[in-house]
């Protein structure tokens, strides 16, 4: 039976080169601009400050979690500004200050026929395999909570919304949320293993500047 990795805290990862060690870069797409990761001391704790500038990327770490035995994940966030205008069902304005990223396992082989086109047009765009499936958690002020929102290229993609707030953005918020469930109910199927935890802020769409903080990512158990 494969062993358990659980992310590595931020508040606890050794730093190399502005990073939490064992976290590293993850391109989305060849041509555009990465935004920008640094540890960043805040109240005493090691936390991570991302800046997007018209940019996408994201900050990942390979992990192995069985959501059976760890359904709960717990972290903390902060955006001290929105993206006016944003909206992730509107292609054009596909945007987020904050994103929390887990990706599934599973191969091209176990995707719908209709996804495989998918698989390699994000292969050749990239560099970079499709997950098997991709669940977000977004900040995103004009929805409900807990709504699930479908990524405009992928029905493997979905986006679940874990902040929509507008008021007290300069403060960090608390989130938990039932990452066993909210895969059964994004994809109507129980989950595989979590195979990487990520963050993600980007502005490549609005063509925008923002920036967020982000908090350890902890699994739970129930």
């Amino acid at each position: 039976m494969e062993g358990t990795r659980l992310p590595t805290p931020f508040s606890l990862a050794s730093i190399r080169d502005g990073l939490p060690d064992g976290w590293s870069i993850y391109r989305l797409f060849r041509f555009k601009p990465l935004t920008s990761y640094q540890v960043v001391p805040l109240n005493g704790t090691n936390v991570v400050h991302a800046v997007a500038n018209r940019s996408a990327s994201g900050l990942d770490q390979h992990v192995s979690i069985d959501l059976h035995e760890f359904p709960l994940a717990e972290w903390r966030w902060m955006v001290p500004r929105l993206i006016e205008g944003a909206d992730n069902t509107v292609p054009a304005h596909a945007d987020a200050p904050a994103r929390i990223v887990f990706t599934f396992e599973g191969g091209r082989d176990r995707l719908p026929d209709d996804e495989k086109l998918n698989y390699d047009l994000a292969k050749a765009l990239t560099g970079n395999p499709l997950p098997y499936a991709t669940l977000m958690y977004i900040w995103e002020p004009d929805r409900a909570e807990g709504e699930i929102l479908t990524h405009h290229n992928s029905s493997r993609v979905k986006m679940v919304v874990a902040a929509n707030a507008r008021r007290d953005l300069s403060r960090w918020h608390e989130a938990k949320v039932n990452v066993l469930e909210d895969y059964r109910r994004a994809f109507g199927e129980d989950p595989p293993r979590v195979k990487t935890v990520g963050i993600m802020s980007d502005s490549d769409n609005t063509g925008t500047s923002i920036e967020a903080f982000y908090g350890d990512i902890r699994f739970v158990k129930n």
